[in-house]
C-alpha cells in the first residue's frame, strides 16, 4: 500500500517548513522521511551516510575518555545517533535554529527521536549555531560559557558558500572559525559536512585558522540514479599544547 503523509506543517523565521513520510514504490516501498523548506528538499532519510560519517570521522581520532561534543544542525537526528554510538562521549549538545526540528524528536515523530531522547547524555537546544559559535567566552551559550568542548560537528548549510540563510556566511571566514575553534580543547576537531566536493579554497581558510585539516569525500549508492552519488566531510584538527 503507497502511503503518504505529511507529518508537520509550520512556518519558522526561515520560512515553512514540513515533515513527510512517504513509501516509494520504486524501491519496494521502504518508508522514507523527508523534509522540506520553502518547496526545497532539506534531507532524506533514503541518503544519510555523509551524515553519520561526520560524527565517524570527526570523533575517530579523539583520545579523550570523556569527550564533549556540540553538533550544530539536528535534521533528522542521524548526526547524532552516529555521535553517541561511540562510547567516549560523555555529552552531546545539538544546536538548532527551528523549533520544530527540535519538537518532532521529543515527541518521536522521526525514526532518531527516540533514541536521542533516551540518551541522556544528550542535550537538544534551541537556539543559533553560528550565534554561539563566534559569541564572546569560552563555550556554546551561558550555562557553560567557560567550558571548551572537544569536537564540533557542523550540518546547517549546503556547502560553505551556499547557504540555508544569507546570515550564515561571516561564520565561513577566518574570524568566524578562528572564534568558534577558541571554544575547542587543544587536540580537539571541527568537522563539517558540504553537498559538494571538497572545495581547496575552503580548505586553505580551514588550515589558515587550524593545525591541520582533511577533505573526505564520502560515496553511497544513489537507487534513483542507479549509480554512486556524494558528499564531503572536512576534519581540522588543533594540535596539542
Amino acid at each position: 500500500m503507497h502511503i503518504f503523509e505529511e507529518i508537520d506543517f509550520q512556518n519558522t523565521p526561515l520560512g515553512e517548513i514540513s515533515l513527510r513520510k512517504r513509501s516509494e514504490p520504486r524501491l519496494n516501498d521502504i518508508l522514507i522521511y523527508e523534509v522540506k523548506m520553502n518547496e526545497e528538499f532539506l534531507m532524506s532519510s533514503l541518503f544519510v551516510e555523509a551524515e553519520l560519517q561526520l560524527a565517524h570521522l570527526g570523533l575517530v581520532d579523539l583520545i579523550d575518555d570523556k569527550i564533549d561534543v556540540i553538533v550544530g544542525g539536528l535534521g533528522l537526528g542521524y548526526t547524532a545517533f552516529a555521535a553517541l554510538e561511540n562510547q567516549q562521549v560523555s555529552s552531546l549538545k545539538v544546536i538548532d535554529v527551528m523549533a520544530p526540528v527540535i519538537d518532532w524528536h521529543q515527541r518521536g515523530l522521526v525514526p532518531m527521536g527516540p533514541e536521542l531522547m533516551a540518551d541522556d547524555r544528550c542535550e537538544l537546544v534551541l537556539g543559533d549555531f553560528f550565534a554561539l559559535a563566534t559569541s564572546e567566552g569560552n563555550g556554546f551559550g551561558a550555562a557553560n560559557n567557560d567550558q571548551k568542548v572537544h569536537a564540533v560537528l557542523l550540518d546547517i548549510d549546503h556547502t560553505p558558500d551556499f547557504w540555508l540563510s544569507p546570515g550564515n556566511n561571516s561564520f565561513y571566514t577566518e574570524q568566524g572559525l578562528r572564534a568558534m575553534a577558541e571554544k575547542i580543547h587543544s587536540g580537539g576537531v571541527f568537522a563539517l559536512w558540504s553537498d559538494d566536493l571538497p572545495d581547496e579554497r575552503f580548505t586553505t581558510l580551514l588550515n589558515s585558522v587550524f593545525d591541520s585539516s582533511q577533505a573526505h569525500i564520502v560515496t553511497f549508492p544513489n537507487p534513483y540514479t542507479q549509480s554512486e552519488s556524494s558528499n564531503s566531510v572536512y576534519v581540522a584538527r588543533k594540535a596539542w599544547l
